[in-house]
């Protein structure tokens, strides 16, 4: 965003006093950004982390000359938070929203995954690249368990590749731990075995390296293999509004 805004855009936080707020305009300031205030309804009047607080964005606008807006208030109220900033003549509105968990082994498959889920107005928590090497610093079942725990992660997305154990692992801690719903995408259906596919961990070399063989071990797992990649946002979107028990799986 640094085309739209520099360090000497005013910039005001919307859900200021807030867990969230708190934290990102803490950060947001401790980086340089200039950070004149906040809103939050009800405690205008008062100073946070060393800046006033107002009731509206409007007397915001009007005290301080900002003319960006970070809006970190919960979903159901963050539509009228944008507008509100709108109509107080805030030219730069930036919002943090979803409810699902990305993890992948896939830079690029990560970005279609998000992309899909945009054009279906599905948002994301946080989005993991685990990357794909045979040696992770973290593994599939590592941030599982964090979206588990997370109460503003309602499903996760789980984007696996050829070689490797990572995604049986990671199926059986989905059956045995999980109470969310996890979409799954297995890359490499067409990949040929012995051959390395771009870095060391996407190669076939053990029984169960194959996407056939881990949708196979999915299956035997309780999880379901939804029919193509290009119906991956679908997928999710459909889980969220089911909410199922049992996780979902994508093969390619």
């Amino acid at each position: 965003m640094s085309i739209l805004l520099d360090e000497k855009t005013r910039v005001i936080v919307q859900g200021f006093t807030g867990d969230k707020g708190t934290f990102h305009a803490r950060e947001m300031i401790a980086y340089g950004t200039n950070v004149v205030g906040g809103v939050t309804p009800g405690k205008g009047g008062s100073e946070h982390l060393g800046r006033p607080v107002f009731n509206t964005v409007k007397e915001a606008v009007e005290s301080t000359g900002a003319a960006a807006s970070l809006v970190l208030v919960p979903a159901p109220f963050c539509a009228d938070a944008i507008m509100e900033a709108a109509d107080a003549g805030i030219r730069l509105v930036v919002t943090i929203r979803g409810a699902v968990g990305v993890v992948t082994r896939s830079g690029t498959l990560g970005y279609e995954a998000a992309s899909q889920m945009k054009a279906l107005g599905v948002g994301i928590t946080t989005s993991v690249g685990i990357g794909g090497d045979p040696i992770n610093g973290s593994s599939f079942v590592d941030m599982l368990a964090l979206f588990e725990q997370d109460p503003e992660t309602k499903a996760v997305v789980m984007i696996g590749e050829i070689g490797g154990p990572q995604e049986a692992d990671a199926a059986m801690f989905v059956k045995e731990q999980m109470t969310k719903p996890v979409i799954g995408y297995v890359a490499g259906l067409t990949a040929p075995k012995g051959r390395r596919m771009g870095h060391a961990g996407a190669i076939i070399s053990a029984f169960g390296d194959t996407a056939a063989e881990k949708a196979e071990i999915m299956r035997s797992a309780g999880l379901t293999v939804a029919p193509s990649p290009a119906e991956l946002g679908s997928t999710v979107a459909e889980a969220l509004a089911r909410q199922p028990s049992r996780p979902v799986m994508v093969e390619r």
